[in-house]
């Protein structure tokens, strides 16, 4: 990484990933009252919906699409899209999903302005994003009772696009005198 900043000092490090919401209710541990049980209406359905996330680690801002499925070729649109927003060089941060190789790979090698590194194998806890889905899904999903799949998948969407996401990843891995952001 300080490689890529050495080069492109003002450019972008954006950690990506993807991840499944469901419109069955999940429960997470939460604080009440003894003998209080709290009571979450589960509904049956299945339904599920995928978000692609790309969290831009020198500023917090998210950008999230929502999509149905997890695949090579929208991987790469979603890249795409990256790179039409952001007219700086990119570093992506990726884990190794198979949807990450293919067309994603070619994109890749074709553009001069996009960098990858890949998390290593098993760690998604080193994946900043990882976090924004745990932040959106303790907001938004976690014990909440939708009664429509589009408004949970709206809301979803709204709260990753417009939070910002703070992360010390930077701060880990970079020293702060590599940093011009």
């Amino acid at each position: 990484m300080t490689d890529f900043l050495q080069d492109y000092p003002h450019g972008v490090i954006l950690a990506l990933d993807e991840m499944s919401l469901y419109f069955q209710a999940t429960l997470t541990r939460v604080w009440s009252p003894i003998g209080q049980t709290p009571m979450v209406a589960v509904h049956p359905q299945r339904n599920c919906r995928y978000f692609y996330g790309a969290l831009n680690l020198c500023n917090g801002r998210e950008i999230a699409m929502r999509v149905d499925a997890e695949n090579s070729e929208i991987s790469t649109n979603f890249v795409m899209q990256l790179l039409m927003i952001y007219s700086q060089p990119i570093l992506l941060l990726l884990d190794r999903a198979s949807w990450h190789y293919g067309g994603l790979r070619h994109l890749i090698e074709d553009t001069d302005r996009l960098s990858v590194i890949y998390f290593p194998v098993a760690c998604p806890e080193l994946n900043p994003q990882e976090h924004v889905w745990e932040r959106a899904r303790d907001r938004i999903s976690h014990n909440h009772n939708y009664q429509c799949f589009e408004t949970l998948i709206d809301d979803f969407e709204c709260y990753l696009n417009e939070t910002p996401f703070q992360t010390n990843f930077l701060d880990k891995y970079i020293p702060k005198g590599w940093r011009h952001f």
